[in-house]
């Protein structure tokens, strides 16, 4: 029989009003879900939220310090000695008046070179850091390790940063006489008149409480680190006073009344800037994901599952495929059938996501929600990635129904190798470890064709599952998915068919 023929048989023996009911439910459930979500939530701000500011190719950064700095031409250079770093961290509520001393990992006190005071703007900086020594960070998402020493009044750090036009290169020297460059960047976006000076930053420390049967979720304490700089000297610098500010905004929250107020000192000689915030690739907490708009996909993966393991336990001699036939045309029925289910399946998920996740979002920035930019492309990868792992997961269960050829079993087995380990491991209720791994070895692992965050090594976060981070790349996830198919399709292209009997169709 031509495929397109027995396509299109398949078709109309898949498309009963129970089936397609199912599947509309599906989409309804995902929809319905989406928008309570996105309707639910309005902003907790006493007041218009500071959103995040965003770097020149469109992502979300943190670029809150305190800066003391001064215009710098095309061609000149900072040189400083670091001799002391030291930080302080506050409990949250209802504790947080408990302050403790300490530093944060990637603290950061040091020198910088900056497109103005604009957050979100191109920048150079060298600093130390709070447990990874000296680093050179710039344009948010990029980082070179340095030495690996700390620093101490009696073992300061030198630190340099040389602009030659685009070029700007750091350096670093344990006496101020023997120098190692650290790296050397280019950065296009600099302005003729830049600014240069000293900085302090430090992250809110993340600590995770555990809920459920092990899972965590985040709780930040508010944190503060302090550089004292002496032996300050600028080449090709303007002339005058240094002027001091923080970028981003500083000594505005209740935490921050706690702690002695950020800002830059002169006294004897030496200079010492406080500061809290982050130069980094990822916002500030409290920025929601558009996946977040998707709460409602278990429940479109039960359905599915069912509709799908149920449809794959029919007995091919129902459907003119005699129990004598060749290999060739039993192997042409069960694939044509996972192509039917499968395409069903990838249209009902593109309608359902393709609705809701730019309506949700659009909800969800009318209420006030700060929401992690993404660029159009990422938007239809998220949509189309989605349709395409849950046409995926019901070409798998239909496999299933195939081999075990009995719908229920099949259904629950499906559930439990798809839905079961998605909705433990992306909800807080496991231990971060043990979701990790259900959505590295399970077919829930091409759900990460939705995450649209990125690890970063130089910014702590809580990056497990339950906060939209999944441990493998949305090309690996969805290969593992796709790995699960395509055995249990030749399991049942090869596996004999049934003489049995039956009417459910």
């Amino acid at each position: 029989m031509p495929l397109k023929e027995l396509l299109r048989r398949e078709w109309g023996a898949f498309r009963r009003p129970g089936r397609l009911i199912a599947l509309a439910a599906a989409a309804l459930a995902v929809i319905a879900a989406g928008l309570l979500y996105a309707s639910g939530n309005h902003a907790s701000c006493a007041g218009p939220c500071r959103h995040d500011p965003t770097s020149a190719d469109g992502s979300v950064v943190g670029d809150r310090f305190w800066f003391l700095h001064r215009g710098l031409g095309r061609n000149g250079a900072i040189t400083v000695r670091l001799t002391a770093m030291t930080g302080t961290i506050t409990y949250p509520p209802p504790h947080h008046d408990k302050i403790v001393p300490g530093l944060v990992p990637w603290a950061k006190a040091g020198i910088i070179i900056k497109d103005g005071v604009r957050p979100g703007s191109s920048y150079a900086a060298l600093a130390m850091t709070g447990h990874h020594g000296v680093r050179m960070q710039y344009d948010y998402r990029h980082d070179i390790a340095g030495s690996p020493a700390g620093v101490s009044p009696r073992s300061p750090r030198w630190l340099r940063l040389t602009r030659s036009g685009a070029t700007v290169t750091g350096a670093e020297s344990a006496d101020g006489l023997h120098w190692r460059t650290v790296g050397s960047v280019e950065l296009p976006n600099l302005p003729d008149t830049a600014q240069v000076g000293l900085f302090a930053a430090s992250p809110g420390d993340l600590t995770l409480r555990k809920v459920g049967l092990g899972g965590a979720v985040e709780e930040i304490r508010f944190t503060q680190a302090t550089g004292v700089f002496d032996h300050v000297t600028t080449a090709g610098a303007a002339a005058g006073a240094w002027r001091s500010e923080a970028v981003g905004g500083m000594n505005q929250t209740d935490w921050e009344k706690y702690h002695n107020a950020s800002g830059a000192i002169e006294k004897g000689g030496a200079i010492t800037v406080s500061g809290t915030g982050d130069i980094g690739p990822s916002g500030e907490e409290g920025v929601t994901t558009i996946d977040k708009t998707l709460p409602g996909l278990v429940i479109a993966l039960i359905i599915i599952l069912m509709v799908a393991a149920r449809y794959g336990a029919k007995d091919g001699t129902r459907d003119g495929t005699p129990p004598d036939a060749a290999p060739e045309r039993r192997r042409a029925v069960v694939i044509a059938r996972a192509v039917v289910v499968g395409g069903a399946t990838f249209v009902t998920g593109l309608a359902a996501v393709g609705v809701v996740l730019p309506v949700g979002v659009a909800i969800l920035r009318h209420n006030g929600v700060p929401v992690q930019p993404v660029s159009a492309l990422t938007a239809v990868r998220v949509v189309v990635g989605v349709a395409a792992a849950l046409a995926m997961c019901s070409v798998l269960a239909y496999g299933l129904g195939a081999v075990a050829r009995r719908g229920w079993a099949a259904a629950v087995l499906a559930l439990t190798l798809v839905a079961v380990p998605y909705a433990m491991a992306t909800m807080p209720l496991l231990p971060d470890a043990v979701a990790r791994w259900l959505l590295r070895l399970t077919p829930a692992a091409g759900f990460a064709v939705q995450q649209t965050r990125i690890e970063y090594p130089q910014v702590v976060a809580h990056y497990a599952p339950s906060a939209g981070y999944f441990p493998l790349p949305l090309w690996a996830g969805f290969a593992v998915l796709c790995a699960y198919v395509l055995a249990v399709l030749w399991r049942a292209t090869t596996r004999a068919p049934s003489h049995r009997p039956t009417n459910w169709r």
